[in-house]
This record gives C-alpha cells, structure tokens and sequence, in this order.
C-alpha cells in the first residue's frame, strides 16, 4: 500500500485556557509571609512564595520556602483548573517526604480559600491586591494541630 504524499498535515493549534484561570492573577508574584500559631504572641512562620504562570497559561506554579516554628519547609505547587467543580486542584510536592499532597483553591473576588483534607485557609486580599491576611483553621470534625491553626499575612514583595 503506496503512502497518500499529498495530504498536507495542519500544525497543531494550542488550545486556549479556561478564563476562569484568570482567577488566579491576583496571587502572581513574589510574596513574603508571616504568621503566627495561635499559642503565641509572636511570629514564628516566616517565608516566602513565588507564584508564577507555566508557559501556556494552563498552570500556575508556587515555589516556596516557610520556616514552620523552626522547621524549614520547602515546596513547588502546582494548581489547575477543573471546570466541572469549578474550583482550582493543586499537588503540592515538598521537602518533608516523597508523597504529593492534593489542595484545593478558590477565589471569589477578594476571598480566597485554600483546603486540603482536614483543614481550610480563608484569607482577604487588600484593596491594593498587595496584602492577603487570613489564616487555617481545622474543618469541622477534625482535630487541630499547629499546621493547621495559624493566622498568616503574606505581603507583595515584587
């Protein structure tokens, strides 16, 4: 059987992102965070994320380093778009073992909600879009340690 050398492939077109990933916009840059535990006065969370688009504008990555009452954490997140619930769904990979970790975004205007299995993160962003405070809080049912019962202010830095 002779190959049909006349047929002309097309190239690939990309496909266009969801609009609904402009959502994310709001958390792109390099952001330093602090934070406390809610047994005490001071801050003993400290660090710093940077959230950037992959090429494409299908994926928003964050990379970042916390120091957690004294233990270093470090990270890369990678969130999505899933249109059938409408909300963002992230894996997040880090330094504490070999196991990725499912999240999960939300941002409906200036809230923004972030969740994993046990605990959630509800926190406002300013005016300015510069300053989100908010903090973690344990779902109902679920026990609360100090990963998950913190108030954290993460500042724009660029």
């Amino acid at each position: 059987m002779e190959e049909d050398k006349t047929k002309v492939q097309a190239p690939l077109q990309p496909l266009i992102p969801d609009p609904a990933l402009r959502r994310l916009d709001i958390l792109v840059g390099k952001w330093d965070l602090r934070g406390r535990t809610l047994d005490t006065a001071e801050d003993n969370i400290t660090g710093w994320v940077i959230f950037e688009w992959l090429p494409g504008g299908f994926f928003l990555q964050a990379r970042g380093e916390i120091d957690f009452m004294g233990t270093k954490i470090q990270s890369l997140e990678i969130l999505g778009y899933d249109p059938q619930t409408h909300i963002f769904p992230a894996s997040v990979y880090s330094n504490m073992d070999g196991n990725m970790m499912q999240y999960y975004w939300d941002i409906q205007g200036d809230t923004v909600t972030h969740w994993t299995e046990g605990s959630t993160y509800t926190g406002t962003m300013s005016d300015d879009g510069n300053t989100l405070a908010g903090g973690w809080r344990p779902q109902e049912g679920s026990e609360g340690g100090p990963e998950s019962t913190y108030d954290a202010v993460m500042t724009r830095v660029k």
